[in-house]
């Protein structure tokens, strides 16, 4: 004898038509069907409310949800990220909570989950990472205490020049001081860039950078005219080990959204290249929320520095415990009678000599130690890169 196959609708119906013809109560029909009073009665109720769908399965679904996003808000979410297309879901809701903070905006994953929908982004694929940099930025406790600047690297626009970004911010606050296509990467055009930052924002403790022109040489300490004209305005110039772009992390991931929102692709003329990089850079100051600052703008933790610029540029100056030498034009100071190479770079600079002992003295320019003079052959002991350090 084949199984019996009934299901719920069936049943359902039944049981109506059972109570339908009046022979058993209520109680005894229901022990019948197995349920309970309060759902037979239920059931009868549905069925004279809607004899046509009053038996069918029913959602579950609350008819009201306290947290449902209104359409006047997905469309200001929707608007925003096509105004801003590289910006992610913290982004967006910072930035709307600030331009209207009456406003209660839903969560950055709901955030993430209408855009997903409205299919304005995309998953990234899941990547395996290294272990972070862990080494802080020195004395990066507040702004100019430390600037970064570099090229972003050289792209062609759409007429055939080539486009070089110098490109300069505060590592504390992450404000973006300048951004400019230059037309070689020498000390005579990049020179007077810094001095109108200078002018306008003032001057910092320490510029980091890499190990590439203008900003070093493979001289004596690595110095490049751009960096000895930093030191005789105070300021530190401090390198990155080669190879190692992550010790200045907060510039380079700055030059990932700049490439993404000015120069791809780039623009057609030199000019209009410029001028994507000026509106980028308003934008990025001005409104973009910062995620490693709060989620605030760059423009409201930043202010200009207390050290101006000067009208004339000092000498540089050293202890009474050091002996001063001058460069002279093949870039060799006199020591008794002979003459010593240090760098063409120091032509017409002074440097410093601090005895350590009989026979070894240490050579300064400014506060930084270059190498080490043997007074008995005459010659420099260079410093090994370890070695080398800045003095207060």
């Amino acid at each position: 004898m084949p199984w019996k196959e009934t299901c719920p609708m069936k049943e359902r119906i039944k049981f109506i038509s059972h109570y339908l013809e009046g022979e058993l109560s209520m109680s005894a029909l229901c022990r019948e069907f197995g349920i309970s009073r309060k759902t037979g009665y239920k059931l009868v109720q549905r069925f004279m409310e809607d004899p046509a769908d009053g038996l069918k399965d029913r959602s579950r679904a609350p008819h009201h949800h306290p947290n449902a996003v209104f359409g006047v808000l997905v469309e200001a979410i929707v608007s925003a990220r096509r105004r801003h297309p590289t910006w992610g879901p913290k982004k967006l809701q910072a930035w709307l909570a600030g331009r209207e903070p009456s406003v209660k905006w839903p969560a950055a994953s709901t955030i993430g989950e209408i855009l997903r929908r409205q299919g304005l982004c995309v998953p990234r694929r899941r990547s395996r990472k290294t272990v972070v940099y862990s080494e802080p930025f020195v004395g990066c406790d507040g702004p100019n205490a430390v600037w970064s600047a570099d090229f972003k690297g050289w792209f062609v626009t759409g007429d055939g020049t080539r486009c070089d970004p110098l490109t300069i911010s505060d590592n504390y606050s992450r404000y973006l001081l300048r951004c400019q296509a230059i037309p070689s990467l020498d000390y005579a055009h990049v020179q007077p860039i810094f001095e109108a930052v200078f002018r306008e924002y003032g001057m910092p403790v320490a510029i980091r950078t890499d190990n590439g022109a203008p900003f070093a040489t493979t001289t004596i300490g690595g110095l490049s005219r751009l960096s000895i004209w930093w030191l005789k305005l105070g300021i530190i110039p401090e390198r990155i080990v080669p190879g190692h772009p992550e010790q200045n992390g907060r510039h380079e991931r700055m030059h990932r959204t700049l490439k993404w929102e000015t120069a791809t692709p780039p623009k057609h003329t030199w000019p209009a290249q410029q001028r994507a990089f000026d509106r980028f850079r308003r934008e990025y100051n001005q409104e973009r929320p910062h995620e490693a600052i709060a989620q605030s703008t760059p423009a409201s933790r930043y202010c200009a520095s207390a050290r101006t610029y000067p009208l004339i540029l000092p000498e540089m100056t050293y202890p009474d415990d050091m002996l001063v030498r001058s460069v002279k034009s093949q870039g060799d100071i006199s020591w008794r009678g002979r003459h010593v190479y240090l760098s063409e770079t120091l032509a017409g600079e002074v440097i410093g000599l601090k005895p350590v002992s009989d026979r070894y003295y240490d050579i300064y320019f400014g506060p930084i130690q270059l190498a080490q003079l043997d007074i008995h052959e005459k010659r420099l002991k260079h410093l090994p890169r370890r070695r080398r350090k800045n003095t207060p």
